[in-house]
C-alpha cells in the first residue's frame, strides 16, 4: 500500500504525462489535471482555452467530467500540474465542481518549474461552497 506522499507523487507524474496536451494559447499557462477515486481509478484532463475566454475549460473540469462520463462520483484527491512558476489552486468555479462531489478532497498542486508538491483540504481553500443537498 502506498503512503500519502507516494500517492499525492503518483498523481502528479499521471497528470504531468497529459500536460503537454493542454490548448492554452492565450494564456501561455498549460494545466494538467488528475482525480483519484474512491475506487482507485484515475481520470485525467487539461486546459482547453478559447478565443471566448468564458468558454475555456479548466483542466480540474475536464477530469470531473472524464470521471463522471465513466460512471465514478466519489473523487477522493485531485492533482494540478501547470507549467507555471509555482503551484496554482482551483479557480472558483473548479472550487465549487470539486465541492459538489467531495467538499473534503484533497487538493495536490505542483508546478514542474518549482518542483515542490503543496497539498491542501478543498475545505481550508473553499471553506463555504454553495449546495443544494
Amino acid at each position: 500500500m502506498l503512503s500519502m506522499k507516494e500517492t499525492y507523487t503518483k498523481l502528479v507524474e499521471e497528470a504531468k504525462k497529459v500536460l503537454t496536451n493542454s490548448y492554452a494559447p492565450y494564456s501561455g499557462i498549460h494545466v494538467a489535471s488528475a482525480i483519484l477515486t474512491r475506487t482507485g481509478k484515475v481520470y485525467l484532463g487539461v486546459n482547453v482555452e478559447n478565443a471566448s475566454y468564458g468558454l475555456t475549460i479548466c483542466a480540474e473540469r475536464a477530469a470531473i467530467a472524464s470521471m463522471v462520463t465513466s460512471g465514478d462520483k466519489e473523487p477522493v484527491a485531485v492533482a494540478i500540474v501547470t507549467d507555471y512558476e509555482k503551484p496554482l489552486p482551483p479557480c472558483g468555479a473548479c472550487r465549487q465542481v470539486l465541492a459538489e462531489f467531495n467538499p473534503d478532497i484533497v487538493v495536490v498542486m505542483y508546478s514542474v518549474k518549482e518542483g515542490k508538491i503543496m497539498v491542501k483540504s478543498l475545505r481550508e481553500l473553499f471553506p463555504y461552497p454553495m449546495s443544494l443537498k
